[in-house]
């Protein structure tokens, strides 16, 4: 049986978007680092090794590996913890609008929180894996 709906949906999104989202957010850190110094090296380290568990568990998920489900909930959690970390303190650069802060935090939030929920209540879920 092959992985579908939801699931697929799942496993591309962490296996290309979460890869572009850190590029995009690397390119900008990478011009701070001369002003903002080792926080910002410390919290970009850290970006890349959630993103690459969340790599990991998108190829996973697409090869239906016995553990793949256990990856992925320990990737969104992860990544909802380093989104909330970089968007409540001011190690990382940012140019969002004063107050709209948030905003960010809570569509991080509900994004990661719908996909967990999803991984912890799906039947698609448990019937595959």
């Amino acid at each position: 049986m092959k992985v579908r709906g939801w699931l697929l949906l799942l496993s591309r999104l962490l296996i290309v978007w979460q890869p572009l989202n850190l590029a995009v957010a690397a390119m900008g850190a990478l011009d701070a680092i001369a002003v903002r110094g080792a926080p910002v090296v410390a919290v970009l380290v850290v970006r890349i090794i959630v993103t690459a568990v969340g790599v990991a568990a998108g190829i996973a998920l697409s090869n239906r590996h016995a553990g793949a489900v256990t990856l992925a909930k320990i990737a969104l959690v992860s990544s909802a913890a380093t989104d909330l970390f970089v968007y409540s303190t001011p190690y990382f650069p940012n140019n969002r609008i004063p107050g709209d802060t948030i905003y960010y935090a809570a569509a991080s939030m509900a994004y990661h929180g719908g996909w967990l929920m999803y991984l912890f209540r799906s039947r698609r879920v448990r019937d595959t894996y």
